[in-house]
């Protein structure tokens, strides 16, 4: 086995390329490969694993008569798979592009959420108002704001009739 770290970038972009290339009958040599070939360390076995991960995702897109998904749908499968893995709970997420903060057009991106969002946070806050009665009174102070209507840290709530 290959002893390799997060400074072997030749090894990790090859199995990037790879992985961008795979078909369902190359998947499990690839796999195999990342679990057998290399000595992982705390970085590179992530690395290893997103590969694996996307290379299956590559291999049924390809392989698929219902495969050549489209960016839409891209976007689908990624929220699928963070909802699957289950790394950040319940709950609305969002994910930001900080670059767009280069853009005026897209400011209210970075100012405003949603309804949906904003009445999940309220449910969320009655409940764990209620469940959490343990909770620093400055945690449960700014459940009781939300509760009342105040929207944290700055945001708005979105006007969902923009044009």
């Amino acid at each position: 086995m290959k002893q390799i770290t997060e400074s072997d970038k030749d090894v990790l972009e090859g199995w990037r390329k790879e992985a961008k290339e795979m078909t369902a009958k190359k998947l499990p040599k690839f796999i195999k490969k990342l679990c057998t070939e290399y000595n992982h360390d705390y970085g590179t076995i992530c690395h290893a694993m997103a590969c694996a991960g996307v290379a299956g995702m590559y291999a049924v897109n390809s392989d698929s008569k219902q495969g050549g998904i489209t960016g839409f749908q891209a976007g689908a499968v990624m929220w699928e798979t963070i909802k699957l893995w289950g790394v950040f709970g319940e709950g609305p997420k969002r994910m930001l592009c900080l670059h767009d903060m280069l853009y005026p057009q897209y400011e209210s991106k970075f100012r405003t959420i949603s309804q949906e969002t904003w009445d999940d946070l309220q449910k969320q806050a009655r409940k764990n108002i209620h469940e959490n009665v343990s909770a620093v009174e400055s945690v449960r102070a700014h459940w009781r704001s939300i509760i009342n209507g105040k929207v944290p840290f700055g945001y708005r709530v979105e006007n969902e009739n923009r044009c």
